[in-house]
Formats: C-alpha cells, structure tokens, sequence
C-alpha cells in the first residue's frame, strides 16, 4: 500500500473517530467522550480487517465458487490478468436492481460483487465493461477506503440515531447544561456530516479514473458507457430500497436515486461519464 493511501487512511479514520467521540460528549460528557475514544479504536480495527465480509453481509452477498459462476470467474479473471492483479472473488446480491462494487482491503482479499439484476440486463461486453471497472477500483487501491469509510460513516449514523432518543429522553443522567433540544440538534448534523466525510475520502474523479482505467483493461469503452446508461434508467425506476447509505459512494451507480440521495452526490453525472468514455474511445480508433 502505497504512502499516499496510508495518509488518506490515517486521515479518514482520524476524523471518524473525532467525530465518534463528539458523538459520545454530547451523550454524556467527558466519560462517554473517553467510551467513544474506546470504542472507535475497536472499530478502526474492526474495520480494517473485516469491513469487507460486513460490507457483504448487509446485502445479503453470497461469495460464488469458480464451479457456481464459471463465465463469471472467466470473465474476471482475464480482466484480472491484464490489470496485472490477483483473480478477486465474485458474490452476487440479491437483487433485481442492477448494480455492482468492489471491496476489500487490498488486491489479495477483494471481492467484486454484482446484483443479480445486473446479470439480467446487461450482454456480454456490457458485463465486462462494469466488471472491468471494479478491477479498476481494485488496481487503482480505492478499494480500502471505501469500504472503510462505509463501515465507519454507518457506525456513526447509528450511533447519532441512538444518541438523539437518548437526549430526547434526558441522556445518561449527566449534570451538563446543555438542554436537551440542543442536544437533539447536534446528533442530527452529524448524519449528514457523516456523508459529506465520505465524498471526501472517496472523491467524484475516483470514478472518473476507474472508467478509464476500466475501458483500457477492457478495451471496450462502448460496452462500459452502454451499461452506465442502462443501470442508471434501470436505478432511476426501481432504486435499492433496502440497504446503508453510508455505502452508495462504493457502487458503480449510486443505487439510492432520487430524493436526499442526490442531496451529496457520489458519483458524477452518468451523462458526463459516458461523453468521456465517448472521447477515450475516439482516442481508441473507436466510434459509437
């Protein structure tokens, strides 16, 4: 891991347990300050190790053998080969929203996992066209941030959501002055601050990055915009109704369309994606 990512890393986790230790002060003071100090250094570790599997258990994600998905595996692995990077492990989630991501803390424990709809819509090249850009996600080493900053953002929405009951139900008897509206009030920023953490761990020109690097794995910028176009329709129709939030920077389209998801976008807009991939294909000999 290069210099750079430990700096972001380092940076990210700092952050999130500064705020995990907000969260714990205005519940209770300087004790639950100390708690939350506790707790976040349990979670930072948790995090770097098995964020991955948590991330997955979420959706349901079931990790496929090269006997239960062979294109699959095919499919990957030659893309895998030519990113000069370790065959990862594919799961598929459970349902018919079409989407994907990647996660895992290095090259050597990823695991691309794909949505049963996905499979659904997309062709052949379609399919290699996202599945190149989570390689990209894996080769390019996002893979770690982001499935930590999903695993730390989720650990203080929750932990701001109890916190607000708390306060409206007068806390843990601690003798401050702070009333409990304003209490109230300052969980409440958190969540959305939570998010914003996140845009900044995970910036918008990530996914600018892996779409090129994914269409010159591939060699199929066409197939990568086609199936950008189709997933993003497809989401706008029937977004991911169950799922954290705190995730959508990590999916190749930001599965919670509409409403306050688009409040801190994620993701670029799908339209400038594809006109990039447009003029890397063009840069390619290709047209379409």
């Amino acid at each position: 891991m290069g210099v750079g990512l430990w700096i972001r890393t380092g940076l990210l986790m700092g952050i999130m347990t500064g705020l995990l230790m907000a969260v714990g002060y205005i519940i209770g003071g300087p004790t639950w300050m100390l708690f939350a100090f506790m707790f976040a250094l349990l979670l930072n570790f948790f995090s770097y190790w098995y964020s991955d599997k948590l991330v997955l258990s979420w959706y349901n994600a079931q990790i496929l053998d090269e006997m239960e998905a062979p294109e699959l595996y095919r499919i990957v692995g030659g893309l895998a080969r030519e990113a000069g990077i370790p065959t990862p492990r594919i799961a598929i989630i459970p349902t018919d929203t079409p989407n994907a991501f990647a996660t895992g803390r290095n090259p050597q424990h990823a695991v691309v996992a794909v949505t049963r709809g996905l499979l659904r819509i997309l062709n052949k090249d379609e399919l290699e066209g996202v599945l190149s850009h989570e390689i990209s996600h894996i080769k390019n080493r996002d893979i770690l941030i982001g499935t930590l900053a999903a695993v730390l953002a989720g650990a203080i929405v929750q932990l701001a959501y109890w916190a607000r009951w708390i306060a409206i139900f007068g806390g843990f008897g601690n003798d401050r002055d702070n009333d409990n509206i304003l209490s109230a009030l300052l969980i409440a920023i958190l969540a959305p601050l939570a998010a914003l953490l996140i845009q900044a761990a995970i910036s918008r020109s990530r996914e600018y990055l892996a779409d090129e690097t994914g269409a010159k794995i591939s060699g199929k910028p066409w197939a990568l915009a086609s199936a950008l176009a189709k997933i993003d329709h497809t989401v706008r129709l029937r977004p991911l109704r169950d799922g954290n939030p705190a995730t959508a920077h990590m999916f190749i389209i930001n599965p919670f369309a509409g409403g306050i998801a688009n409040l801190f976008s994620t993701h670029p807009p799908t339209e400038k994606r594809i006109e990039r991939l447009r003029k890397i294909a063009e840069s390619m000999g290709m047209v379409f």
